[in-house]
């Protein structure tokens, strides 16, 4: 990519699309043009992505061309671009001056091409990991023993987190699921847990038994399928021994849904497809702790404070924050969230964007986010108002977590939970309260990674920008070696020509 290229941070350019519709049609742009009432040098604009699609034009377009409108929704789009610019701004295509341009209309003519090149580069890049590992490994004389490497390149947590995604993180037939089996089974808020054991014993025959935990170390779930059995560790508090019980209702009795989704192409393997049948059955178990209506009711009302939401439905906190990023059934959403979920080291184990916030997939993550801080404060509550470099806000809340684990020996993990949304929306969470939303100015300037960051001032710069070239003066110490002393302003936008030809 070029330097100072930047990619464009509006949601209504679709050019792409606009161009190949009208080739579809065997239209000239001075035809279509015509039919819509404007100008062909205007329409020229659009389909080079010089101008957005006014929605009046794009009502229009729809109409003359016989489509869908929700073709042209630009959320999928949005995403396979940022992962494109995240990978053309490695240093491996540095010298191969890639413009911005170029990566959006493949991402959006050519979306299959696009996806590819992305599959293509995260095996790369692992790859490249595992070569660095072995050349590790080799350097000390230890011997090479990992025979499952070449199956971690495909990371099945990525297909799975993709798959998510492109789901918006709700699944109408597991929700469907789960208000059915508070019907059958005649469950009881109060005494959910012995009311799951029941319809588990009486429709599927499975028992549970739940064992001490020096009889079986380090499992906190099993389930013998031969026999029926579901064991679970006494060291599980009753919130967690429910949501696994309810986890192997899905399992049994969501069966074949679990599969059907699982069986999309997009799942390359059936370590992808098992880990995605996993999320699928924990999603199953949160709608069923949590069920859909009573929880967005109970959110609404309680202004969307997490502890309160979790003492209700006796759940955790992450469970609260997963059901809250859940919130997406047409007509009764909730306020749209993205969810976070990383460790101290900073590999993030969870990701979801319900609010437009795009992640790092390829490379680090911006440190300046709350969900690092939070590991400052362990169990405190900490709110941010974040400004991308795009100009959009930010408001998020984020706090530790410990997984439920172990005994006095064990190493519980310590991991970082942020859920946030659009400083629009912020006022709905009683977070909010007492923070400044109207001075934007005053927000935390964060980026997705260095590399595509314009803060350039920033002192927790670990790469260079793409809008600078490295320049170092051995002469001058500056807070950080990428930091530019001198921010340069962002040119002005120049359209040449302003009424380019129109194409025949």
């Amino acid at each position: 990519m070029a330097k100072g290229e930047q990619p464009s941070s509006e949601g209504a350019y679709f050019g792409g699309k606009v161009r190949a519709l009208r080739r579809r049609e065997n239209l000239s742009q001075v035809e279509l043009a015509r039919r819509l009432g404007v100008s062909a040098s205007y329409l020229n604009l659009i389909e080079s992505n010089r101008r957005p699609l006014p929605a009046a034009l794009l009502v229009k377009l729809a109409q003359q061309c016989n489509v869908d409108l929700r073709d042209f929704t630009s959320d999928e789009d949005a995403r396979l671009i940022s992962d494109l610019y995240e990978i053309f701004a490695d240093l491996l295509f540095e010298s191969h001056d890639l413009k911005s341009p170029d990566i959006r209309e493949l991402a959006v003519t050519q979306p299959t091409t696009a996806r590819a090149v992305v599959t293509l580069y995260g095996a790369y890049q692992q790859a490249r990991i595992l070569s660095e590992q072995l050349a590790a490994s080799i350097s000390h004389g230890a011997e090479v023993a990992d025979t499952d490497a070449v199956d971690r390149l495909r990371l099945p947590t990525e297909q799975v987190s993709e798959f998510l995604q492109h789901h918006m993180n709700y699944f109408a037939d597991l929700e469907a699921g789960a208000e059915e089996l508070w019907q059958w089974a005649g469950l009881e808020a109060d005494d959910l847990y012995s009311g799951l054991l029941q319809y588990l014993s009486k429709e599927h025959g499975v028992t549970v038994r739940v064992l001490r935990w020096g009889e079986e170390r380090g499992t906190l779930r099993r389930y013998d399928p031969q026999r029926r059995l579901l064991t679970l560790s006494e060291l599980l508090p009753t919130r967690s021994r429910t949501f696994q019980v309810a986890h192997q209702v899905a399992l049994v009795a969501m069966e074949p849904v679990l599969n059907r989704l699982a069986a999309d192409p997009q799942l390359s393997s059936e370590a992808s497809r098992t880990l995605l049948r996993v999320a699928l059955a924990n999603y199953f178990a949160g709608a069923v702790l949590m069920p859909y209506q009573p929880f967005l009711q109970a959110a609404q009302q309680e202004r969307y404070d997490i502890d309160v939401i979790g003492r209700r439905f006796r759940v955790s906190f992450e469970q609260v924050c997963h059901r809250l990023s859940s919130l997406r059934r047409p007509g009764a959403e909730g306020v749209p969230f993205h969810m976070i979920r990383t460790d101290i080291a900073g590999n993030i184990s969870k990701r979801f964007s319900a609010s437009g916030i795009r992640f790092a997939r390829f490379s680090g993550a911006c440190p300046k986010w709350n969900v690092f801080t939070a590991f400052m404060t362990p169990g405190m509550v900490r709110t941010q108002v974040a400004r991308m470099a795009d100009g959009v806000a930010y408001f998020s809340v984020a706090r530790t977590i410990q997984k439920d684990s172990g005994g006095y020996r064990s190493q519980q993990p310590v991991q970082a939970i942020s859920l946030g949304c659009q400083v629009e929306h912020a006022r709905e969470l009683i977070y909010s309260d007492g923070v400044d939303l109207d001075n934007l100015e005053a927000a935390t300037p964060v980026g997705i990674t260095c590399r595509l960051c314009e803060h350039l001032d920033c002192e927790q710069r670990a790469f260079p920008s793409l809008r600078a070239p490295l320049q170092i003066d051995e002469n001058v110490r500056s807070i950080s070696l990428y930091t530019s002393r001198r921010v340069p302003q962002r040119p002005p936008v120049v359209l040449r020509p302003s009424e380019p030809p129109a194409e025949d």
